[in-house]
């Protein structure tokens, strides 16, 4: 079944994946001059993604001129198969590219497009792959304990500190100031690294700590990156404070093959409608920006 409009066709798809059936919706315009994006949703959502996000934006870079497919990985939405985490995509990602380019053989390659934890499956995807020809991170998830308890102490309980609203619960005796205390000696304890990393290792080969795994994936791939993070997202900040002066990160992110947008009041599903179109209209100029190069 497919769905015209004046700019371009929605078509349902299905294809293999290690003896299951994924599904999907590719988007696809008049003609075909540019990578298209493969949209990697991120957590346990399906292909439309929260409040449709997936689907609207995948409509607006078709109108753009640009292919995009969206699909089920193994066990989440109509696909089958048993669910796997974002760490062990790999093959999911490989076989929804073999379908997008049989379905549109005039791709001359695809940008990864991910969200979340779909932007760190990319990253650890794309050097495999020379078809990939540039990732779009969003909201990249990079979790450490210790990293996300930094997260905390810098963009949460400072700011907490110069809330009018905090100091009057103080005053009206609304505030639990033991319990408070006892949450943040945690998080600086965590922060300290005096506590495990729990962060996830799937395989026996690699069991760093994912910033680590990320970082090889970034250094290991020699095409464009874009960066999208939400100023009102700590999954977005965590991310962001991997790239601390004089840091690996930091050398890695400040080339010139890197370039970033921070949309400061949005939060990490960019749910307004203003937020969309900014994530939108970036992306498709920065696409068009590395497929003139």
């Amino acid at each position: 079944m497919s769905e015209i409009s004046e700019t371009h066709t929605d078509q349902a798809c299905q294809f293999d994946c290690e003896g299951d059936t994924l599904y999907g919706v590719l988007s696809l315009p008049p003609k075909i001059q540019m990578p298209g994006i493969l949209i990697l949703v991120g957590g346990a959502q399906y292909r439309a993604g929260s409040h449709r996000q997936f689907t609207m934006l995948a409509r607006a870079f078709a109108a753009q001129g640009i292919a995009a497919m969206r699909f089920d990985c193994r066990g989440m939405g109509d696909s089958e198969g048993a669910p796997r985490s974002f760490d062990q995509l790999d093959a999911d990602i490989r076989c929804a590219i073999d379908h997008f380019m049989q379905a549109a053989p005039d791709l001359p390659g695809v940008v990864l497009w991910g969200l979340c934890d779909g932007a760190s499956a990319a990253l650890l995807y794309a050097r495999h792959d020379h078809r990939v020809k540039g990732l779009a991170l969003v909201n990249p998830w990079a979790r450490t304990e210790a990293g996300l308890a930094q997260a905390y102490l810098r963009h949460y309980y400072i700011a907490r500190l110069f809330s009018k609203e905090l100091w009057l619960k103080v005053l009206r005796g609304k505030f639990n100031v033991a319990a408070a205390v006892g949450s943040l000696f945690k998080q600086v304890a965590s922060a300290a690294g005096l506590r495990r990393d729990k962060s996830p290792a799937t395989t026996a080969q690699d069991t760093r700590a994912l910033p680590d795994r990320m970082l090889d994936g970034y250094t290991q791939f020699d095409g464009p990156v874009l960066q999208i993070l939400s100023g009102q997202d700590l999954t977005a900040r965590e991310f962001a404070d991997l790239a601390v002066a004089g840091s690996a990160w930091a050398t890695a992110l400040g080339d010139d093959r890197s370039s970033r947008l921070d949309l400061p009041d949005a939060n990490h599903t960019f749910s307004s409608k203003a937020w969309r179109q900014q994530v939108a209209e970036r992306t498709v100029q920065w696409l068009r920006s590395i497929s003139s190069v």
